[in-house]
């Protein structure tokens, strides 16, 4: 073994007296709001705000050196986008083709399964009560650039929009010094986005917030970014919806030691290379097993072209827990809420009817992470940092919203309207009250 694939990676136990203790350190992640950070962000978008185009030209020369006199020559055309998509070799196009195929199926039926078609009833006296549901009109779709492309996240973000029927989909994605991903502008394509800047950073989120001379305001900003761009989204939201502010990425392996070690090893291994702030968790009942997926974890790291970042993360995030039983491997996992939670077990149907929380879960051994990330159609925007108790993954639902629909016959109103008289004079608003019995066949008859 070199000395370049000898990484530390906590080993707990269940069975440990300080057990929890450590467990709540381990999963500790504060999202501090840098103050430096909060103080770029307020004056950067502050400055969108109140000057448009010409800010956010200022902002892109400084932070992505591009050059430009109008935000229109930062704008990708159509036909770029169309050329970036036929350009890319076969196997390639293939590849997003179908898994854009694929993310679109599965967001249809979701469309179909979650009430987007709304719904209405009507009582005995006539009174029809329901819901109607409507697609935001022109939504925004932050992509991260510079270091990384990431195609799947276009595909993610854009075609539950297109498919809930967003009118318009405007994207943004930073290209310092120029440098385009045609990956990136061909999943574009094929997702239906409608607009293109190469703009990014807070300067982006500011004027898809509160629009530009040239850039129009949207309704709601989806999307990964850096600090700054979760901290721009924090402060623009109220004027427009956002998705979710999220955390560093994280996988939680259920397994009861009947997979390859091999496998386990490189789907935590998968996680971690996110970033060194990612989390890589496995909960395993034999002790044995876990030593195995350890020695699997050291041999194979060299081969990691971001073996660095992996090991870092593995060492300050990471976790092979042995736990009493498969039992309280669910009980563990519910408590750490987290964005992926794969299920590598016999009859993994069993434990998944036990898993309370959690973003997305994987059943059974050949049901890798990495498939969830690409291709296998499920939105792979998640909660994480323990959110997954509350929040769900991106969604159809999350590009429509619901507006009640109320129609009050004249019989209904009768009986309505004297509980709603009652109960505003004891909330001491008359105006409602009076309201309310003006309808009354009393009020009416003496008109």
């Amino acid at each position: 073994m070199s000395a370049s694939s000898t990484f530390n990676i906590a080993k707990l136990s269940s069975t440990d007296l300080d057990f929890q203790k450590k467990l709540t350190a381990l999963l500790a992640f504060e999202s501090n709001q840098d103050e430096t950070i909060e103080r770029a962000v307020a004056k950067i978008v502050s400055d969108v705000k109140q000057h448009g185009d010409t800010a956010v030209l200022a902002a892109t020369k400084r932070f992505d050196r591009l050059t430009a006199s109008s935000i229109a020559e930062l704008e990708i055309s159509y036909e770029e986008m169309q050329n970036a998509f036929n350009g890319l070799t076969p196997e390639r196009r293939n590849a997003l083709t179908i898994a854009a195929e694929r993310v679109r199926a599965y967001h249809q039926t979701q469309q179909q399964e979650c009430g987007s078609a709304g719904f209405s009833y009507t009582e005995a006296d006539g009174t029809m009560l329901g819901q109607k549901v409507t697609p935001l009109d022109r939504v925004g779709i932050y992509v991260p650039g510079g270091k990384a492309a990431y195609p799947s996240s276009v595909l993610m973000n854009a075609i539950p929009a297109k498919v809930a029927g967003v009118a318009e989909i405007i994207m943004v994605v930073p290209t310092p010094d120029g440098v385009q991903n045609p990956l990136v502008l061909a999943a574009a394509f094929l997702a239906g986005v409608d607009r293109i800047f190469t703009i990014g950073g807070a300067q982006a989120i500011g004027a898809l917030a509160y629009g530009t001379e040239t850039i129009p305001a949207v309704d709601k900003i989806v999307g990964p970014g850096n600090a700054y761009v979760a901290a721009a989204k924090r402060r623009v939201f109220g004027t427009v919806g956002i998705d979710m502010i999220a955390g560093p990425s994280e996988i939680l392996v259920l397994c009861d030691g009947t997979t390859n070690p091999d496998w386990i090893a490189m789907d935590l291994f998968s996680q971690a290379e996110h970033d060194e702030l990612a989390q890589s968790i496995l909960l395993c009942p034999n002790a044995d097993y876990i030593a195995e997926v350890q020695r699997s974890m050291h041999r194979l790291i060299d081969a990691m072209p971001r073996k660095e970042i992996i090991c870092t993360s593995l060492a300050n995030r990471g976790a092979l827990i042995l736990v009493r039983d498969m039992d309280e491997a669910c009980d563990i996992a519910n408590s750490i809420a987290a964005e992926h939670v794969e299920i590598s077990t016999e009859n993994p149907a069993q434990w998944a009817a036990k898993i309370r929380h959690g973003g997305a879960l994987f059943l059974g051994r050949f049901s890798s992470e990495a498939l969830g990330d690409y291709c296998a159609g499920p939105n792979h925007v998640l909660p994480t940092s323990r959110t997954a108790r509350f929040s769900s993954p991106l969604g159809v639902y999350d590009f429509q919203k619901r507006s009640s629909m109320i129609t009050i016959s004249e019989a209904g109103a009768q009986t309505l309207g004297k509980v709603a008289a009652v109960l505003a004079y004891g909330e001491g608003l008359q105006a409602h009250a009076r309201s309310a019995e003006l309808r009354l066949k009393g009020d009416l008859d003496e008109k």
